[in-house]
């Protein structure tokens, strides 16, 4: 094997994402930071300040390419969600489930596979005000702990959904472009993992709160509407980062209550025409991706059906949802606004996809630059030059160091994604757990695509809403109307002890 020369970029590099891992502990935004290393690695590099200067537009640019199909698919899928809301399909969806809440315990199930079934489609940000309005309600009057509804919605959309992000794809996208590894098999394991952390999370927190649910009661649901946050929600919202912190500062209020009669009302609004089409949306939309989940999975275990390659399951799943928005805002608004109409759903769409994702772009594009593959554009490398791999160049000078242990380097990754996700955001960590997972995996004999759903879990169940307090988990307990703090300290062992088994478990099924 050839000697590894380590140059000032190399430290650069390194110093670069410790400086930007410990901004993260201290809870501030990353972006200032990747931009500032970004400049120091490339002036480090090249040896021009010119050069440094352009690479900082270059980093977030090749990142926007590498990304930007996300971007596309988190647009067109909010455009969905908001076409749906004009004709009240969302909340018909989920009404009939509070017929089947008979007591406490069927109520925290249900909370927790209807939240994780929205989630997994439009991400938890529509799943938590929806279900907190429709059906939380209807499951504090089943005798259901407050408390334990928020950690059922709290693991179900901000972990289990999240986490694995199935349907959407941002988070394996991010993992795997920074990886250097396929999307389609880092989302695969990410789902299995994150159904094994939810399956024993759900079930740890039910058996240490089971006790406090109670019979059903009317008077339960009274007490609960008398009841109002801690007051610590704004001191909070401010502790967050970006992303999911975003979400957590537009989605943050009280739950608003809707009864069965303001259900009624809610949905009798709609006008006489558009009824029929808000129960025929509200049927053809989950079985529409319930088809499309059905092309993506029924190829891995029926292996003569035709398998969906590369990012043909992202595009599947955009084109589905720009169909059934258009479908859906004709069906509202008739054909002449229909045209205006759904150019309003996509923009809304586009401007939610920058403002939840946006910041990740300086921030992945400085991780790019420790992966060869992409470094090249950043660094203003033309023609047969050969660009560094900053990351991995690092990691093989001090291979001697890492300990030849599979589990050693699989929690070792989990550790780093978690620590990532103290920011808040749960995305933000991603490109580094991503580069990291494509360095070490060689030198630790492992998959990287493996490691990168080991990180992915780390990093979104601790900063997407499950393990602090200032993330988007500020709207689950807004809405559920508990203190925040109990929220984190209920949901604490269940996550981490479901994380380390299924991080055991990645070990054990892709050694």
């Amino acid at each position: 094997m050839d000697s590894i020369t380590i140059t000032a970029a190399h430290w650069a590099y390194l110093l670069g994402v410790g400086a930007i891992v410990l901004t993260m502990i201290f809870r501030a935004n990353v972006v200032v930071p990747s931009i500032v290393a970004t400049f120091c690695v490339t002036l480090a590099w090249t040896h021009s300040p010119i050069a440094a200067l352009g690479s900082i537009f270059n980093a977030s640019f090749v990142a926007a390419k590498e990304l930007f199909n996300i971007f596309l698919v988190i647009a067109l899928m909010t455009s969905l969600l908001n076409a749906l809301k004009a004709l009240q399909s969302d909340i018909r969806m989920v009404e009939p489930f509070r017929a089947i809440m008979k007591n406490g315990h069927i109520a925290y199930f249900v909370l927790a596979g209807i939240t994780y079934m929205i989630s997994l489609f439009f991400w938890p940000t529509p799943a938590v005000p929806l279900v907190s309005a429709v059906l939380l309600p209807a499951a504090i009057a089943a005798g259901l702990p407050p408390l334990a509804g928020a950690v059922a919605i709290a693991i179900a959309g901000q972990g289990m959904a999240l986490s694995s992000d199935y349907v959407i794809g941002v988070a394996p996208g991010i993992s795997a472009r920074a990886a250097g590894a396929s999307a389609a098999i880092v989302a695969d394991r990410a789902l299995t993992l994150s159904l094994i952390t939810g399956v024993i999370a759900l079930f740890i927190a039910y058996i240490s709160l089971r006790r406090r649910i109670v019979p059903a009661s009317n008077a339960l649901l009274v007490k609960w509407q008398a009841q109002s946050s801690n007051g610590q929600t704004a001191e909070l919202e401010s502790a967050g980062t970006f992303d999911k912190a975003e979400i957590a500062r537009g989605t943050s209020r009280d739950a608003p209550f809707l009864s069965e009669a303001q259900i009624e009302d809610t949905l009798s609004s709609v006008a006489a025409r558009r009824i029929v089409w808000s129960k025929v949306f509200a049927i053809l939309t989950p079985l529409a991706f319930l088809a499309v989940i059905a092309t993506m999975v029924l190829p891995k275990v029926m292996p003569l059906l035709p398998e969906l390659k590369g990012g043909a399951a992202a595009t599947l799943v955009g084109g589905m949802a720009a169909a059934l928005m258009i479908l859906a805002t004709l069906a509202a608004e008739g054909p002449r606004r229909m045209l205006d109409v759904s150019a309003d759903h996509i923009t809304d769409g586009f401007v939610f996809a920058f403002k939840a994702m946006g910041s990740v772009l300086p921030i992945a594009g400085f991780f790019f630059i420790g992966a060869g593959e992409t470094a090249g554009p950043i660094l203003g490398i033309v023609g047969d030059a050969k660009p560094p791999h900053l990351l991995f160049e690092l990691i093989q000078s001090a291979q001697h160091l890492i300990p030849q242990s599979h589990a050693f380097v699989a929690f070792g990754v989990l550790i780093v994604g978690m620590i990532t996700g103290i920011d808040g955001s749960g995305f933000a960590g991603l490109p580094l757990t991503g580069t990291l997972s494509g360095a070490l995996a060689p030198a630790a004999g492992m998959d990287p695509a493996t490691l990168a759903a080991v990180g992915q879990m780390g990093a979104v169940w601790t900063g997407g809403g499950t393990l602090v307090a200032w993330s988007s988990l500020i709207a689950v307990a807004g809405f559920a109307r508990v203190p925040v703090l109990s929220a984190v300290r209920a949901l604490l062992f269940p996550v981490v002890t479901g994380l380390i088994v299924a991080t055991l478990c990645a070990i054990m099924l892709w050694p």
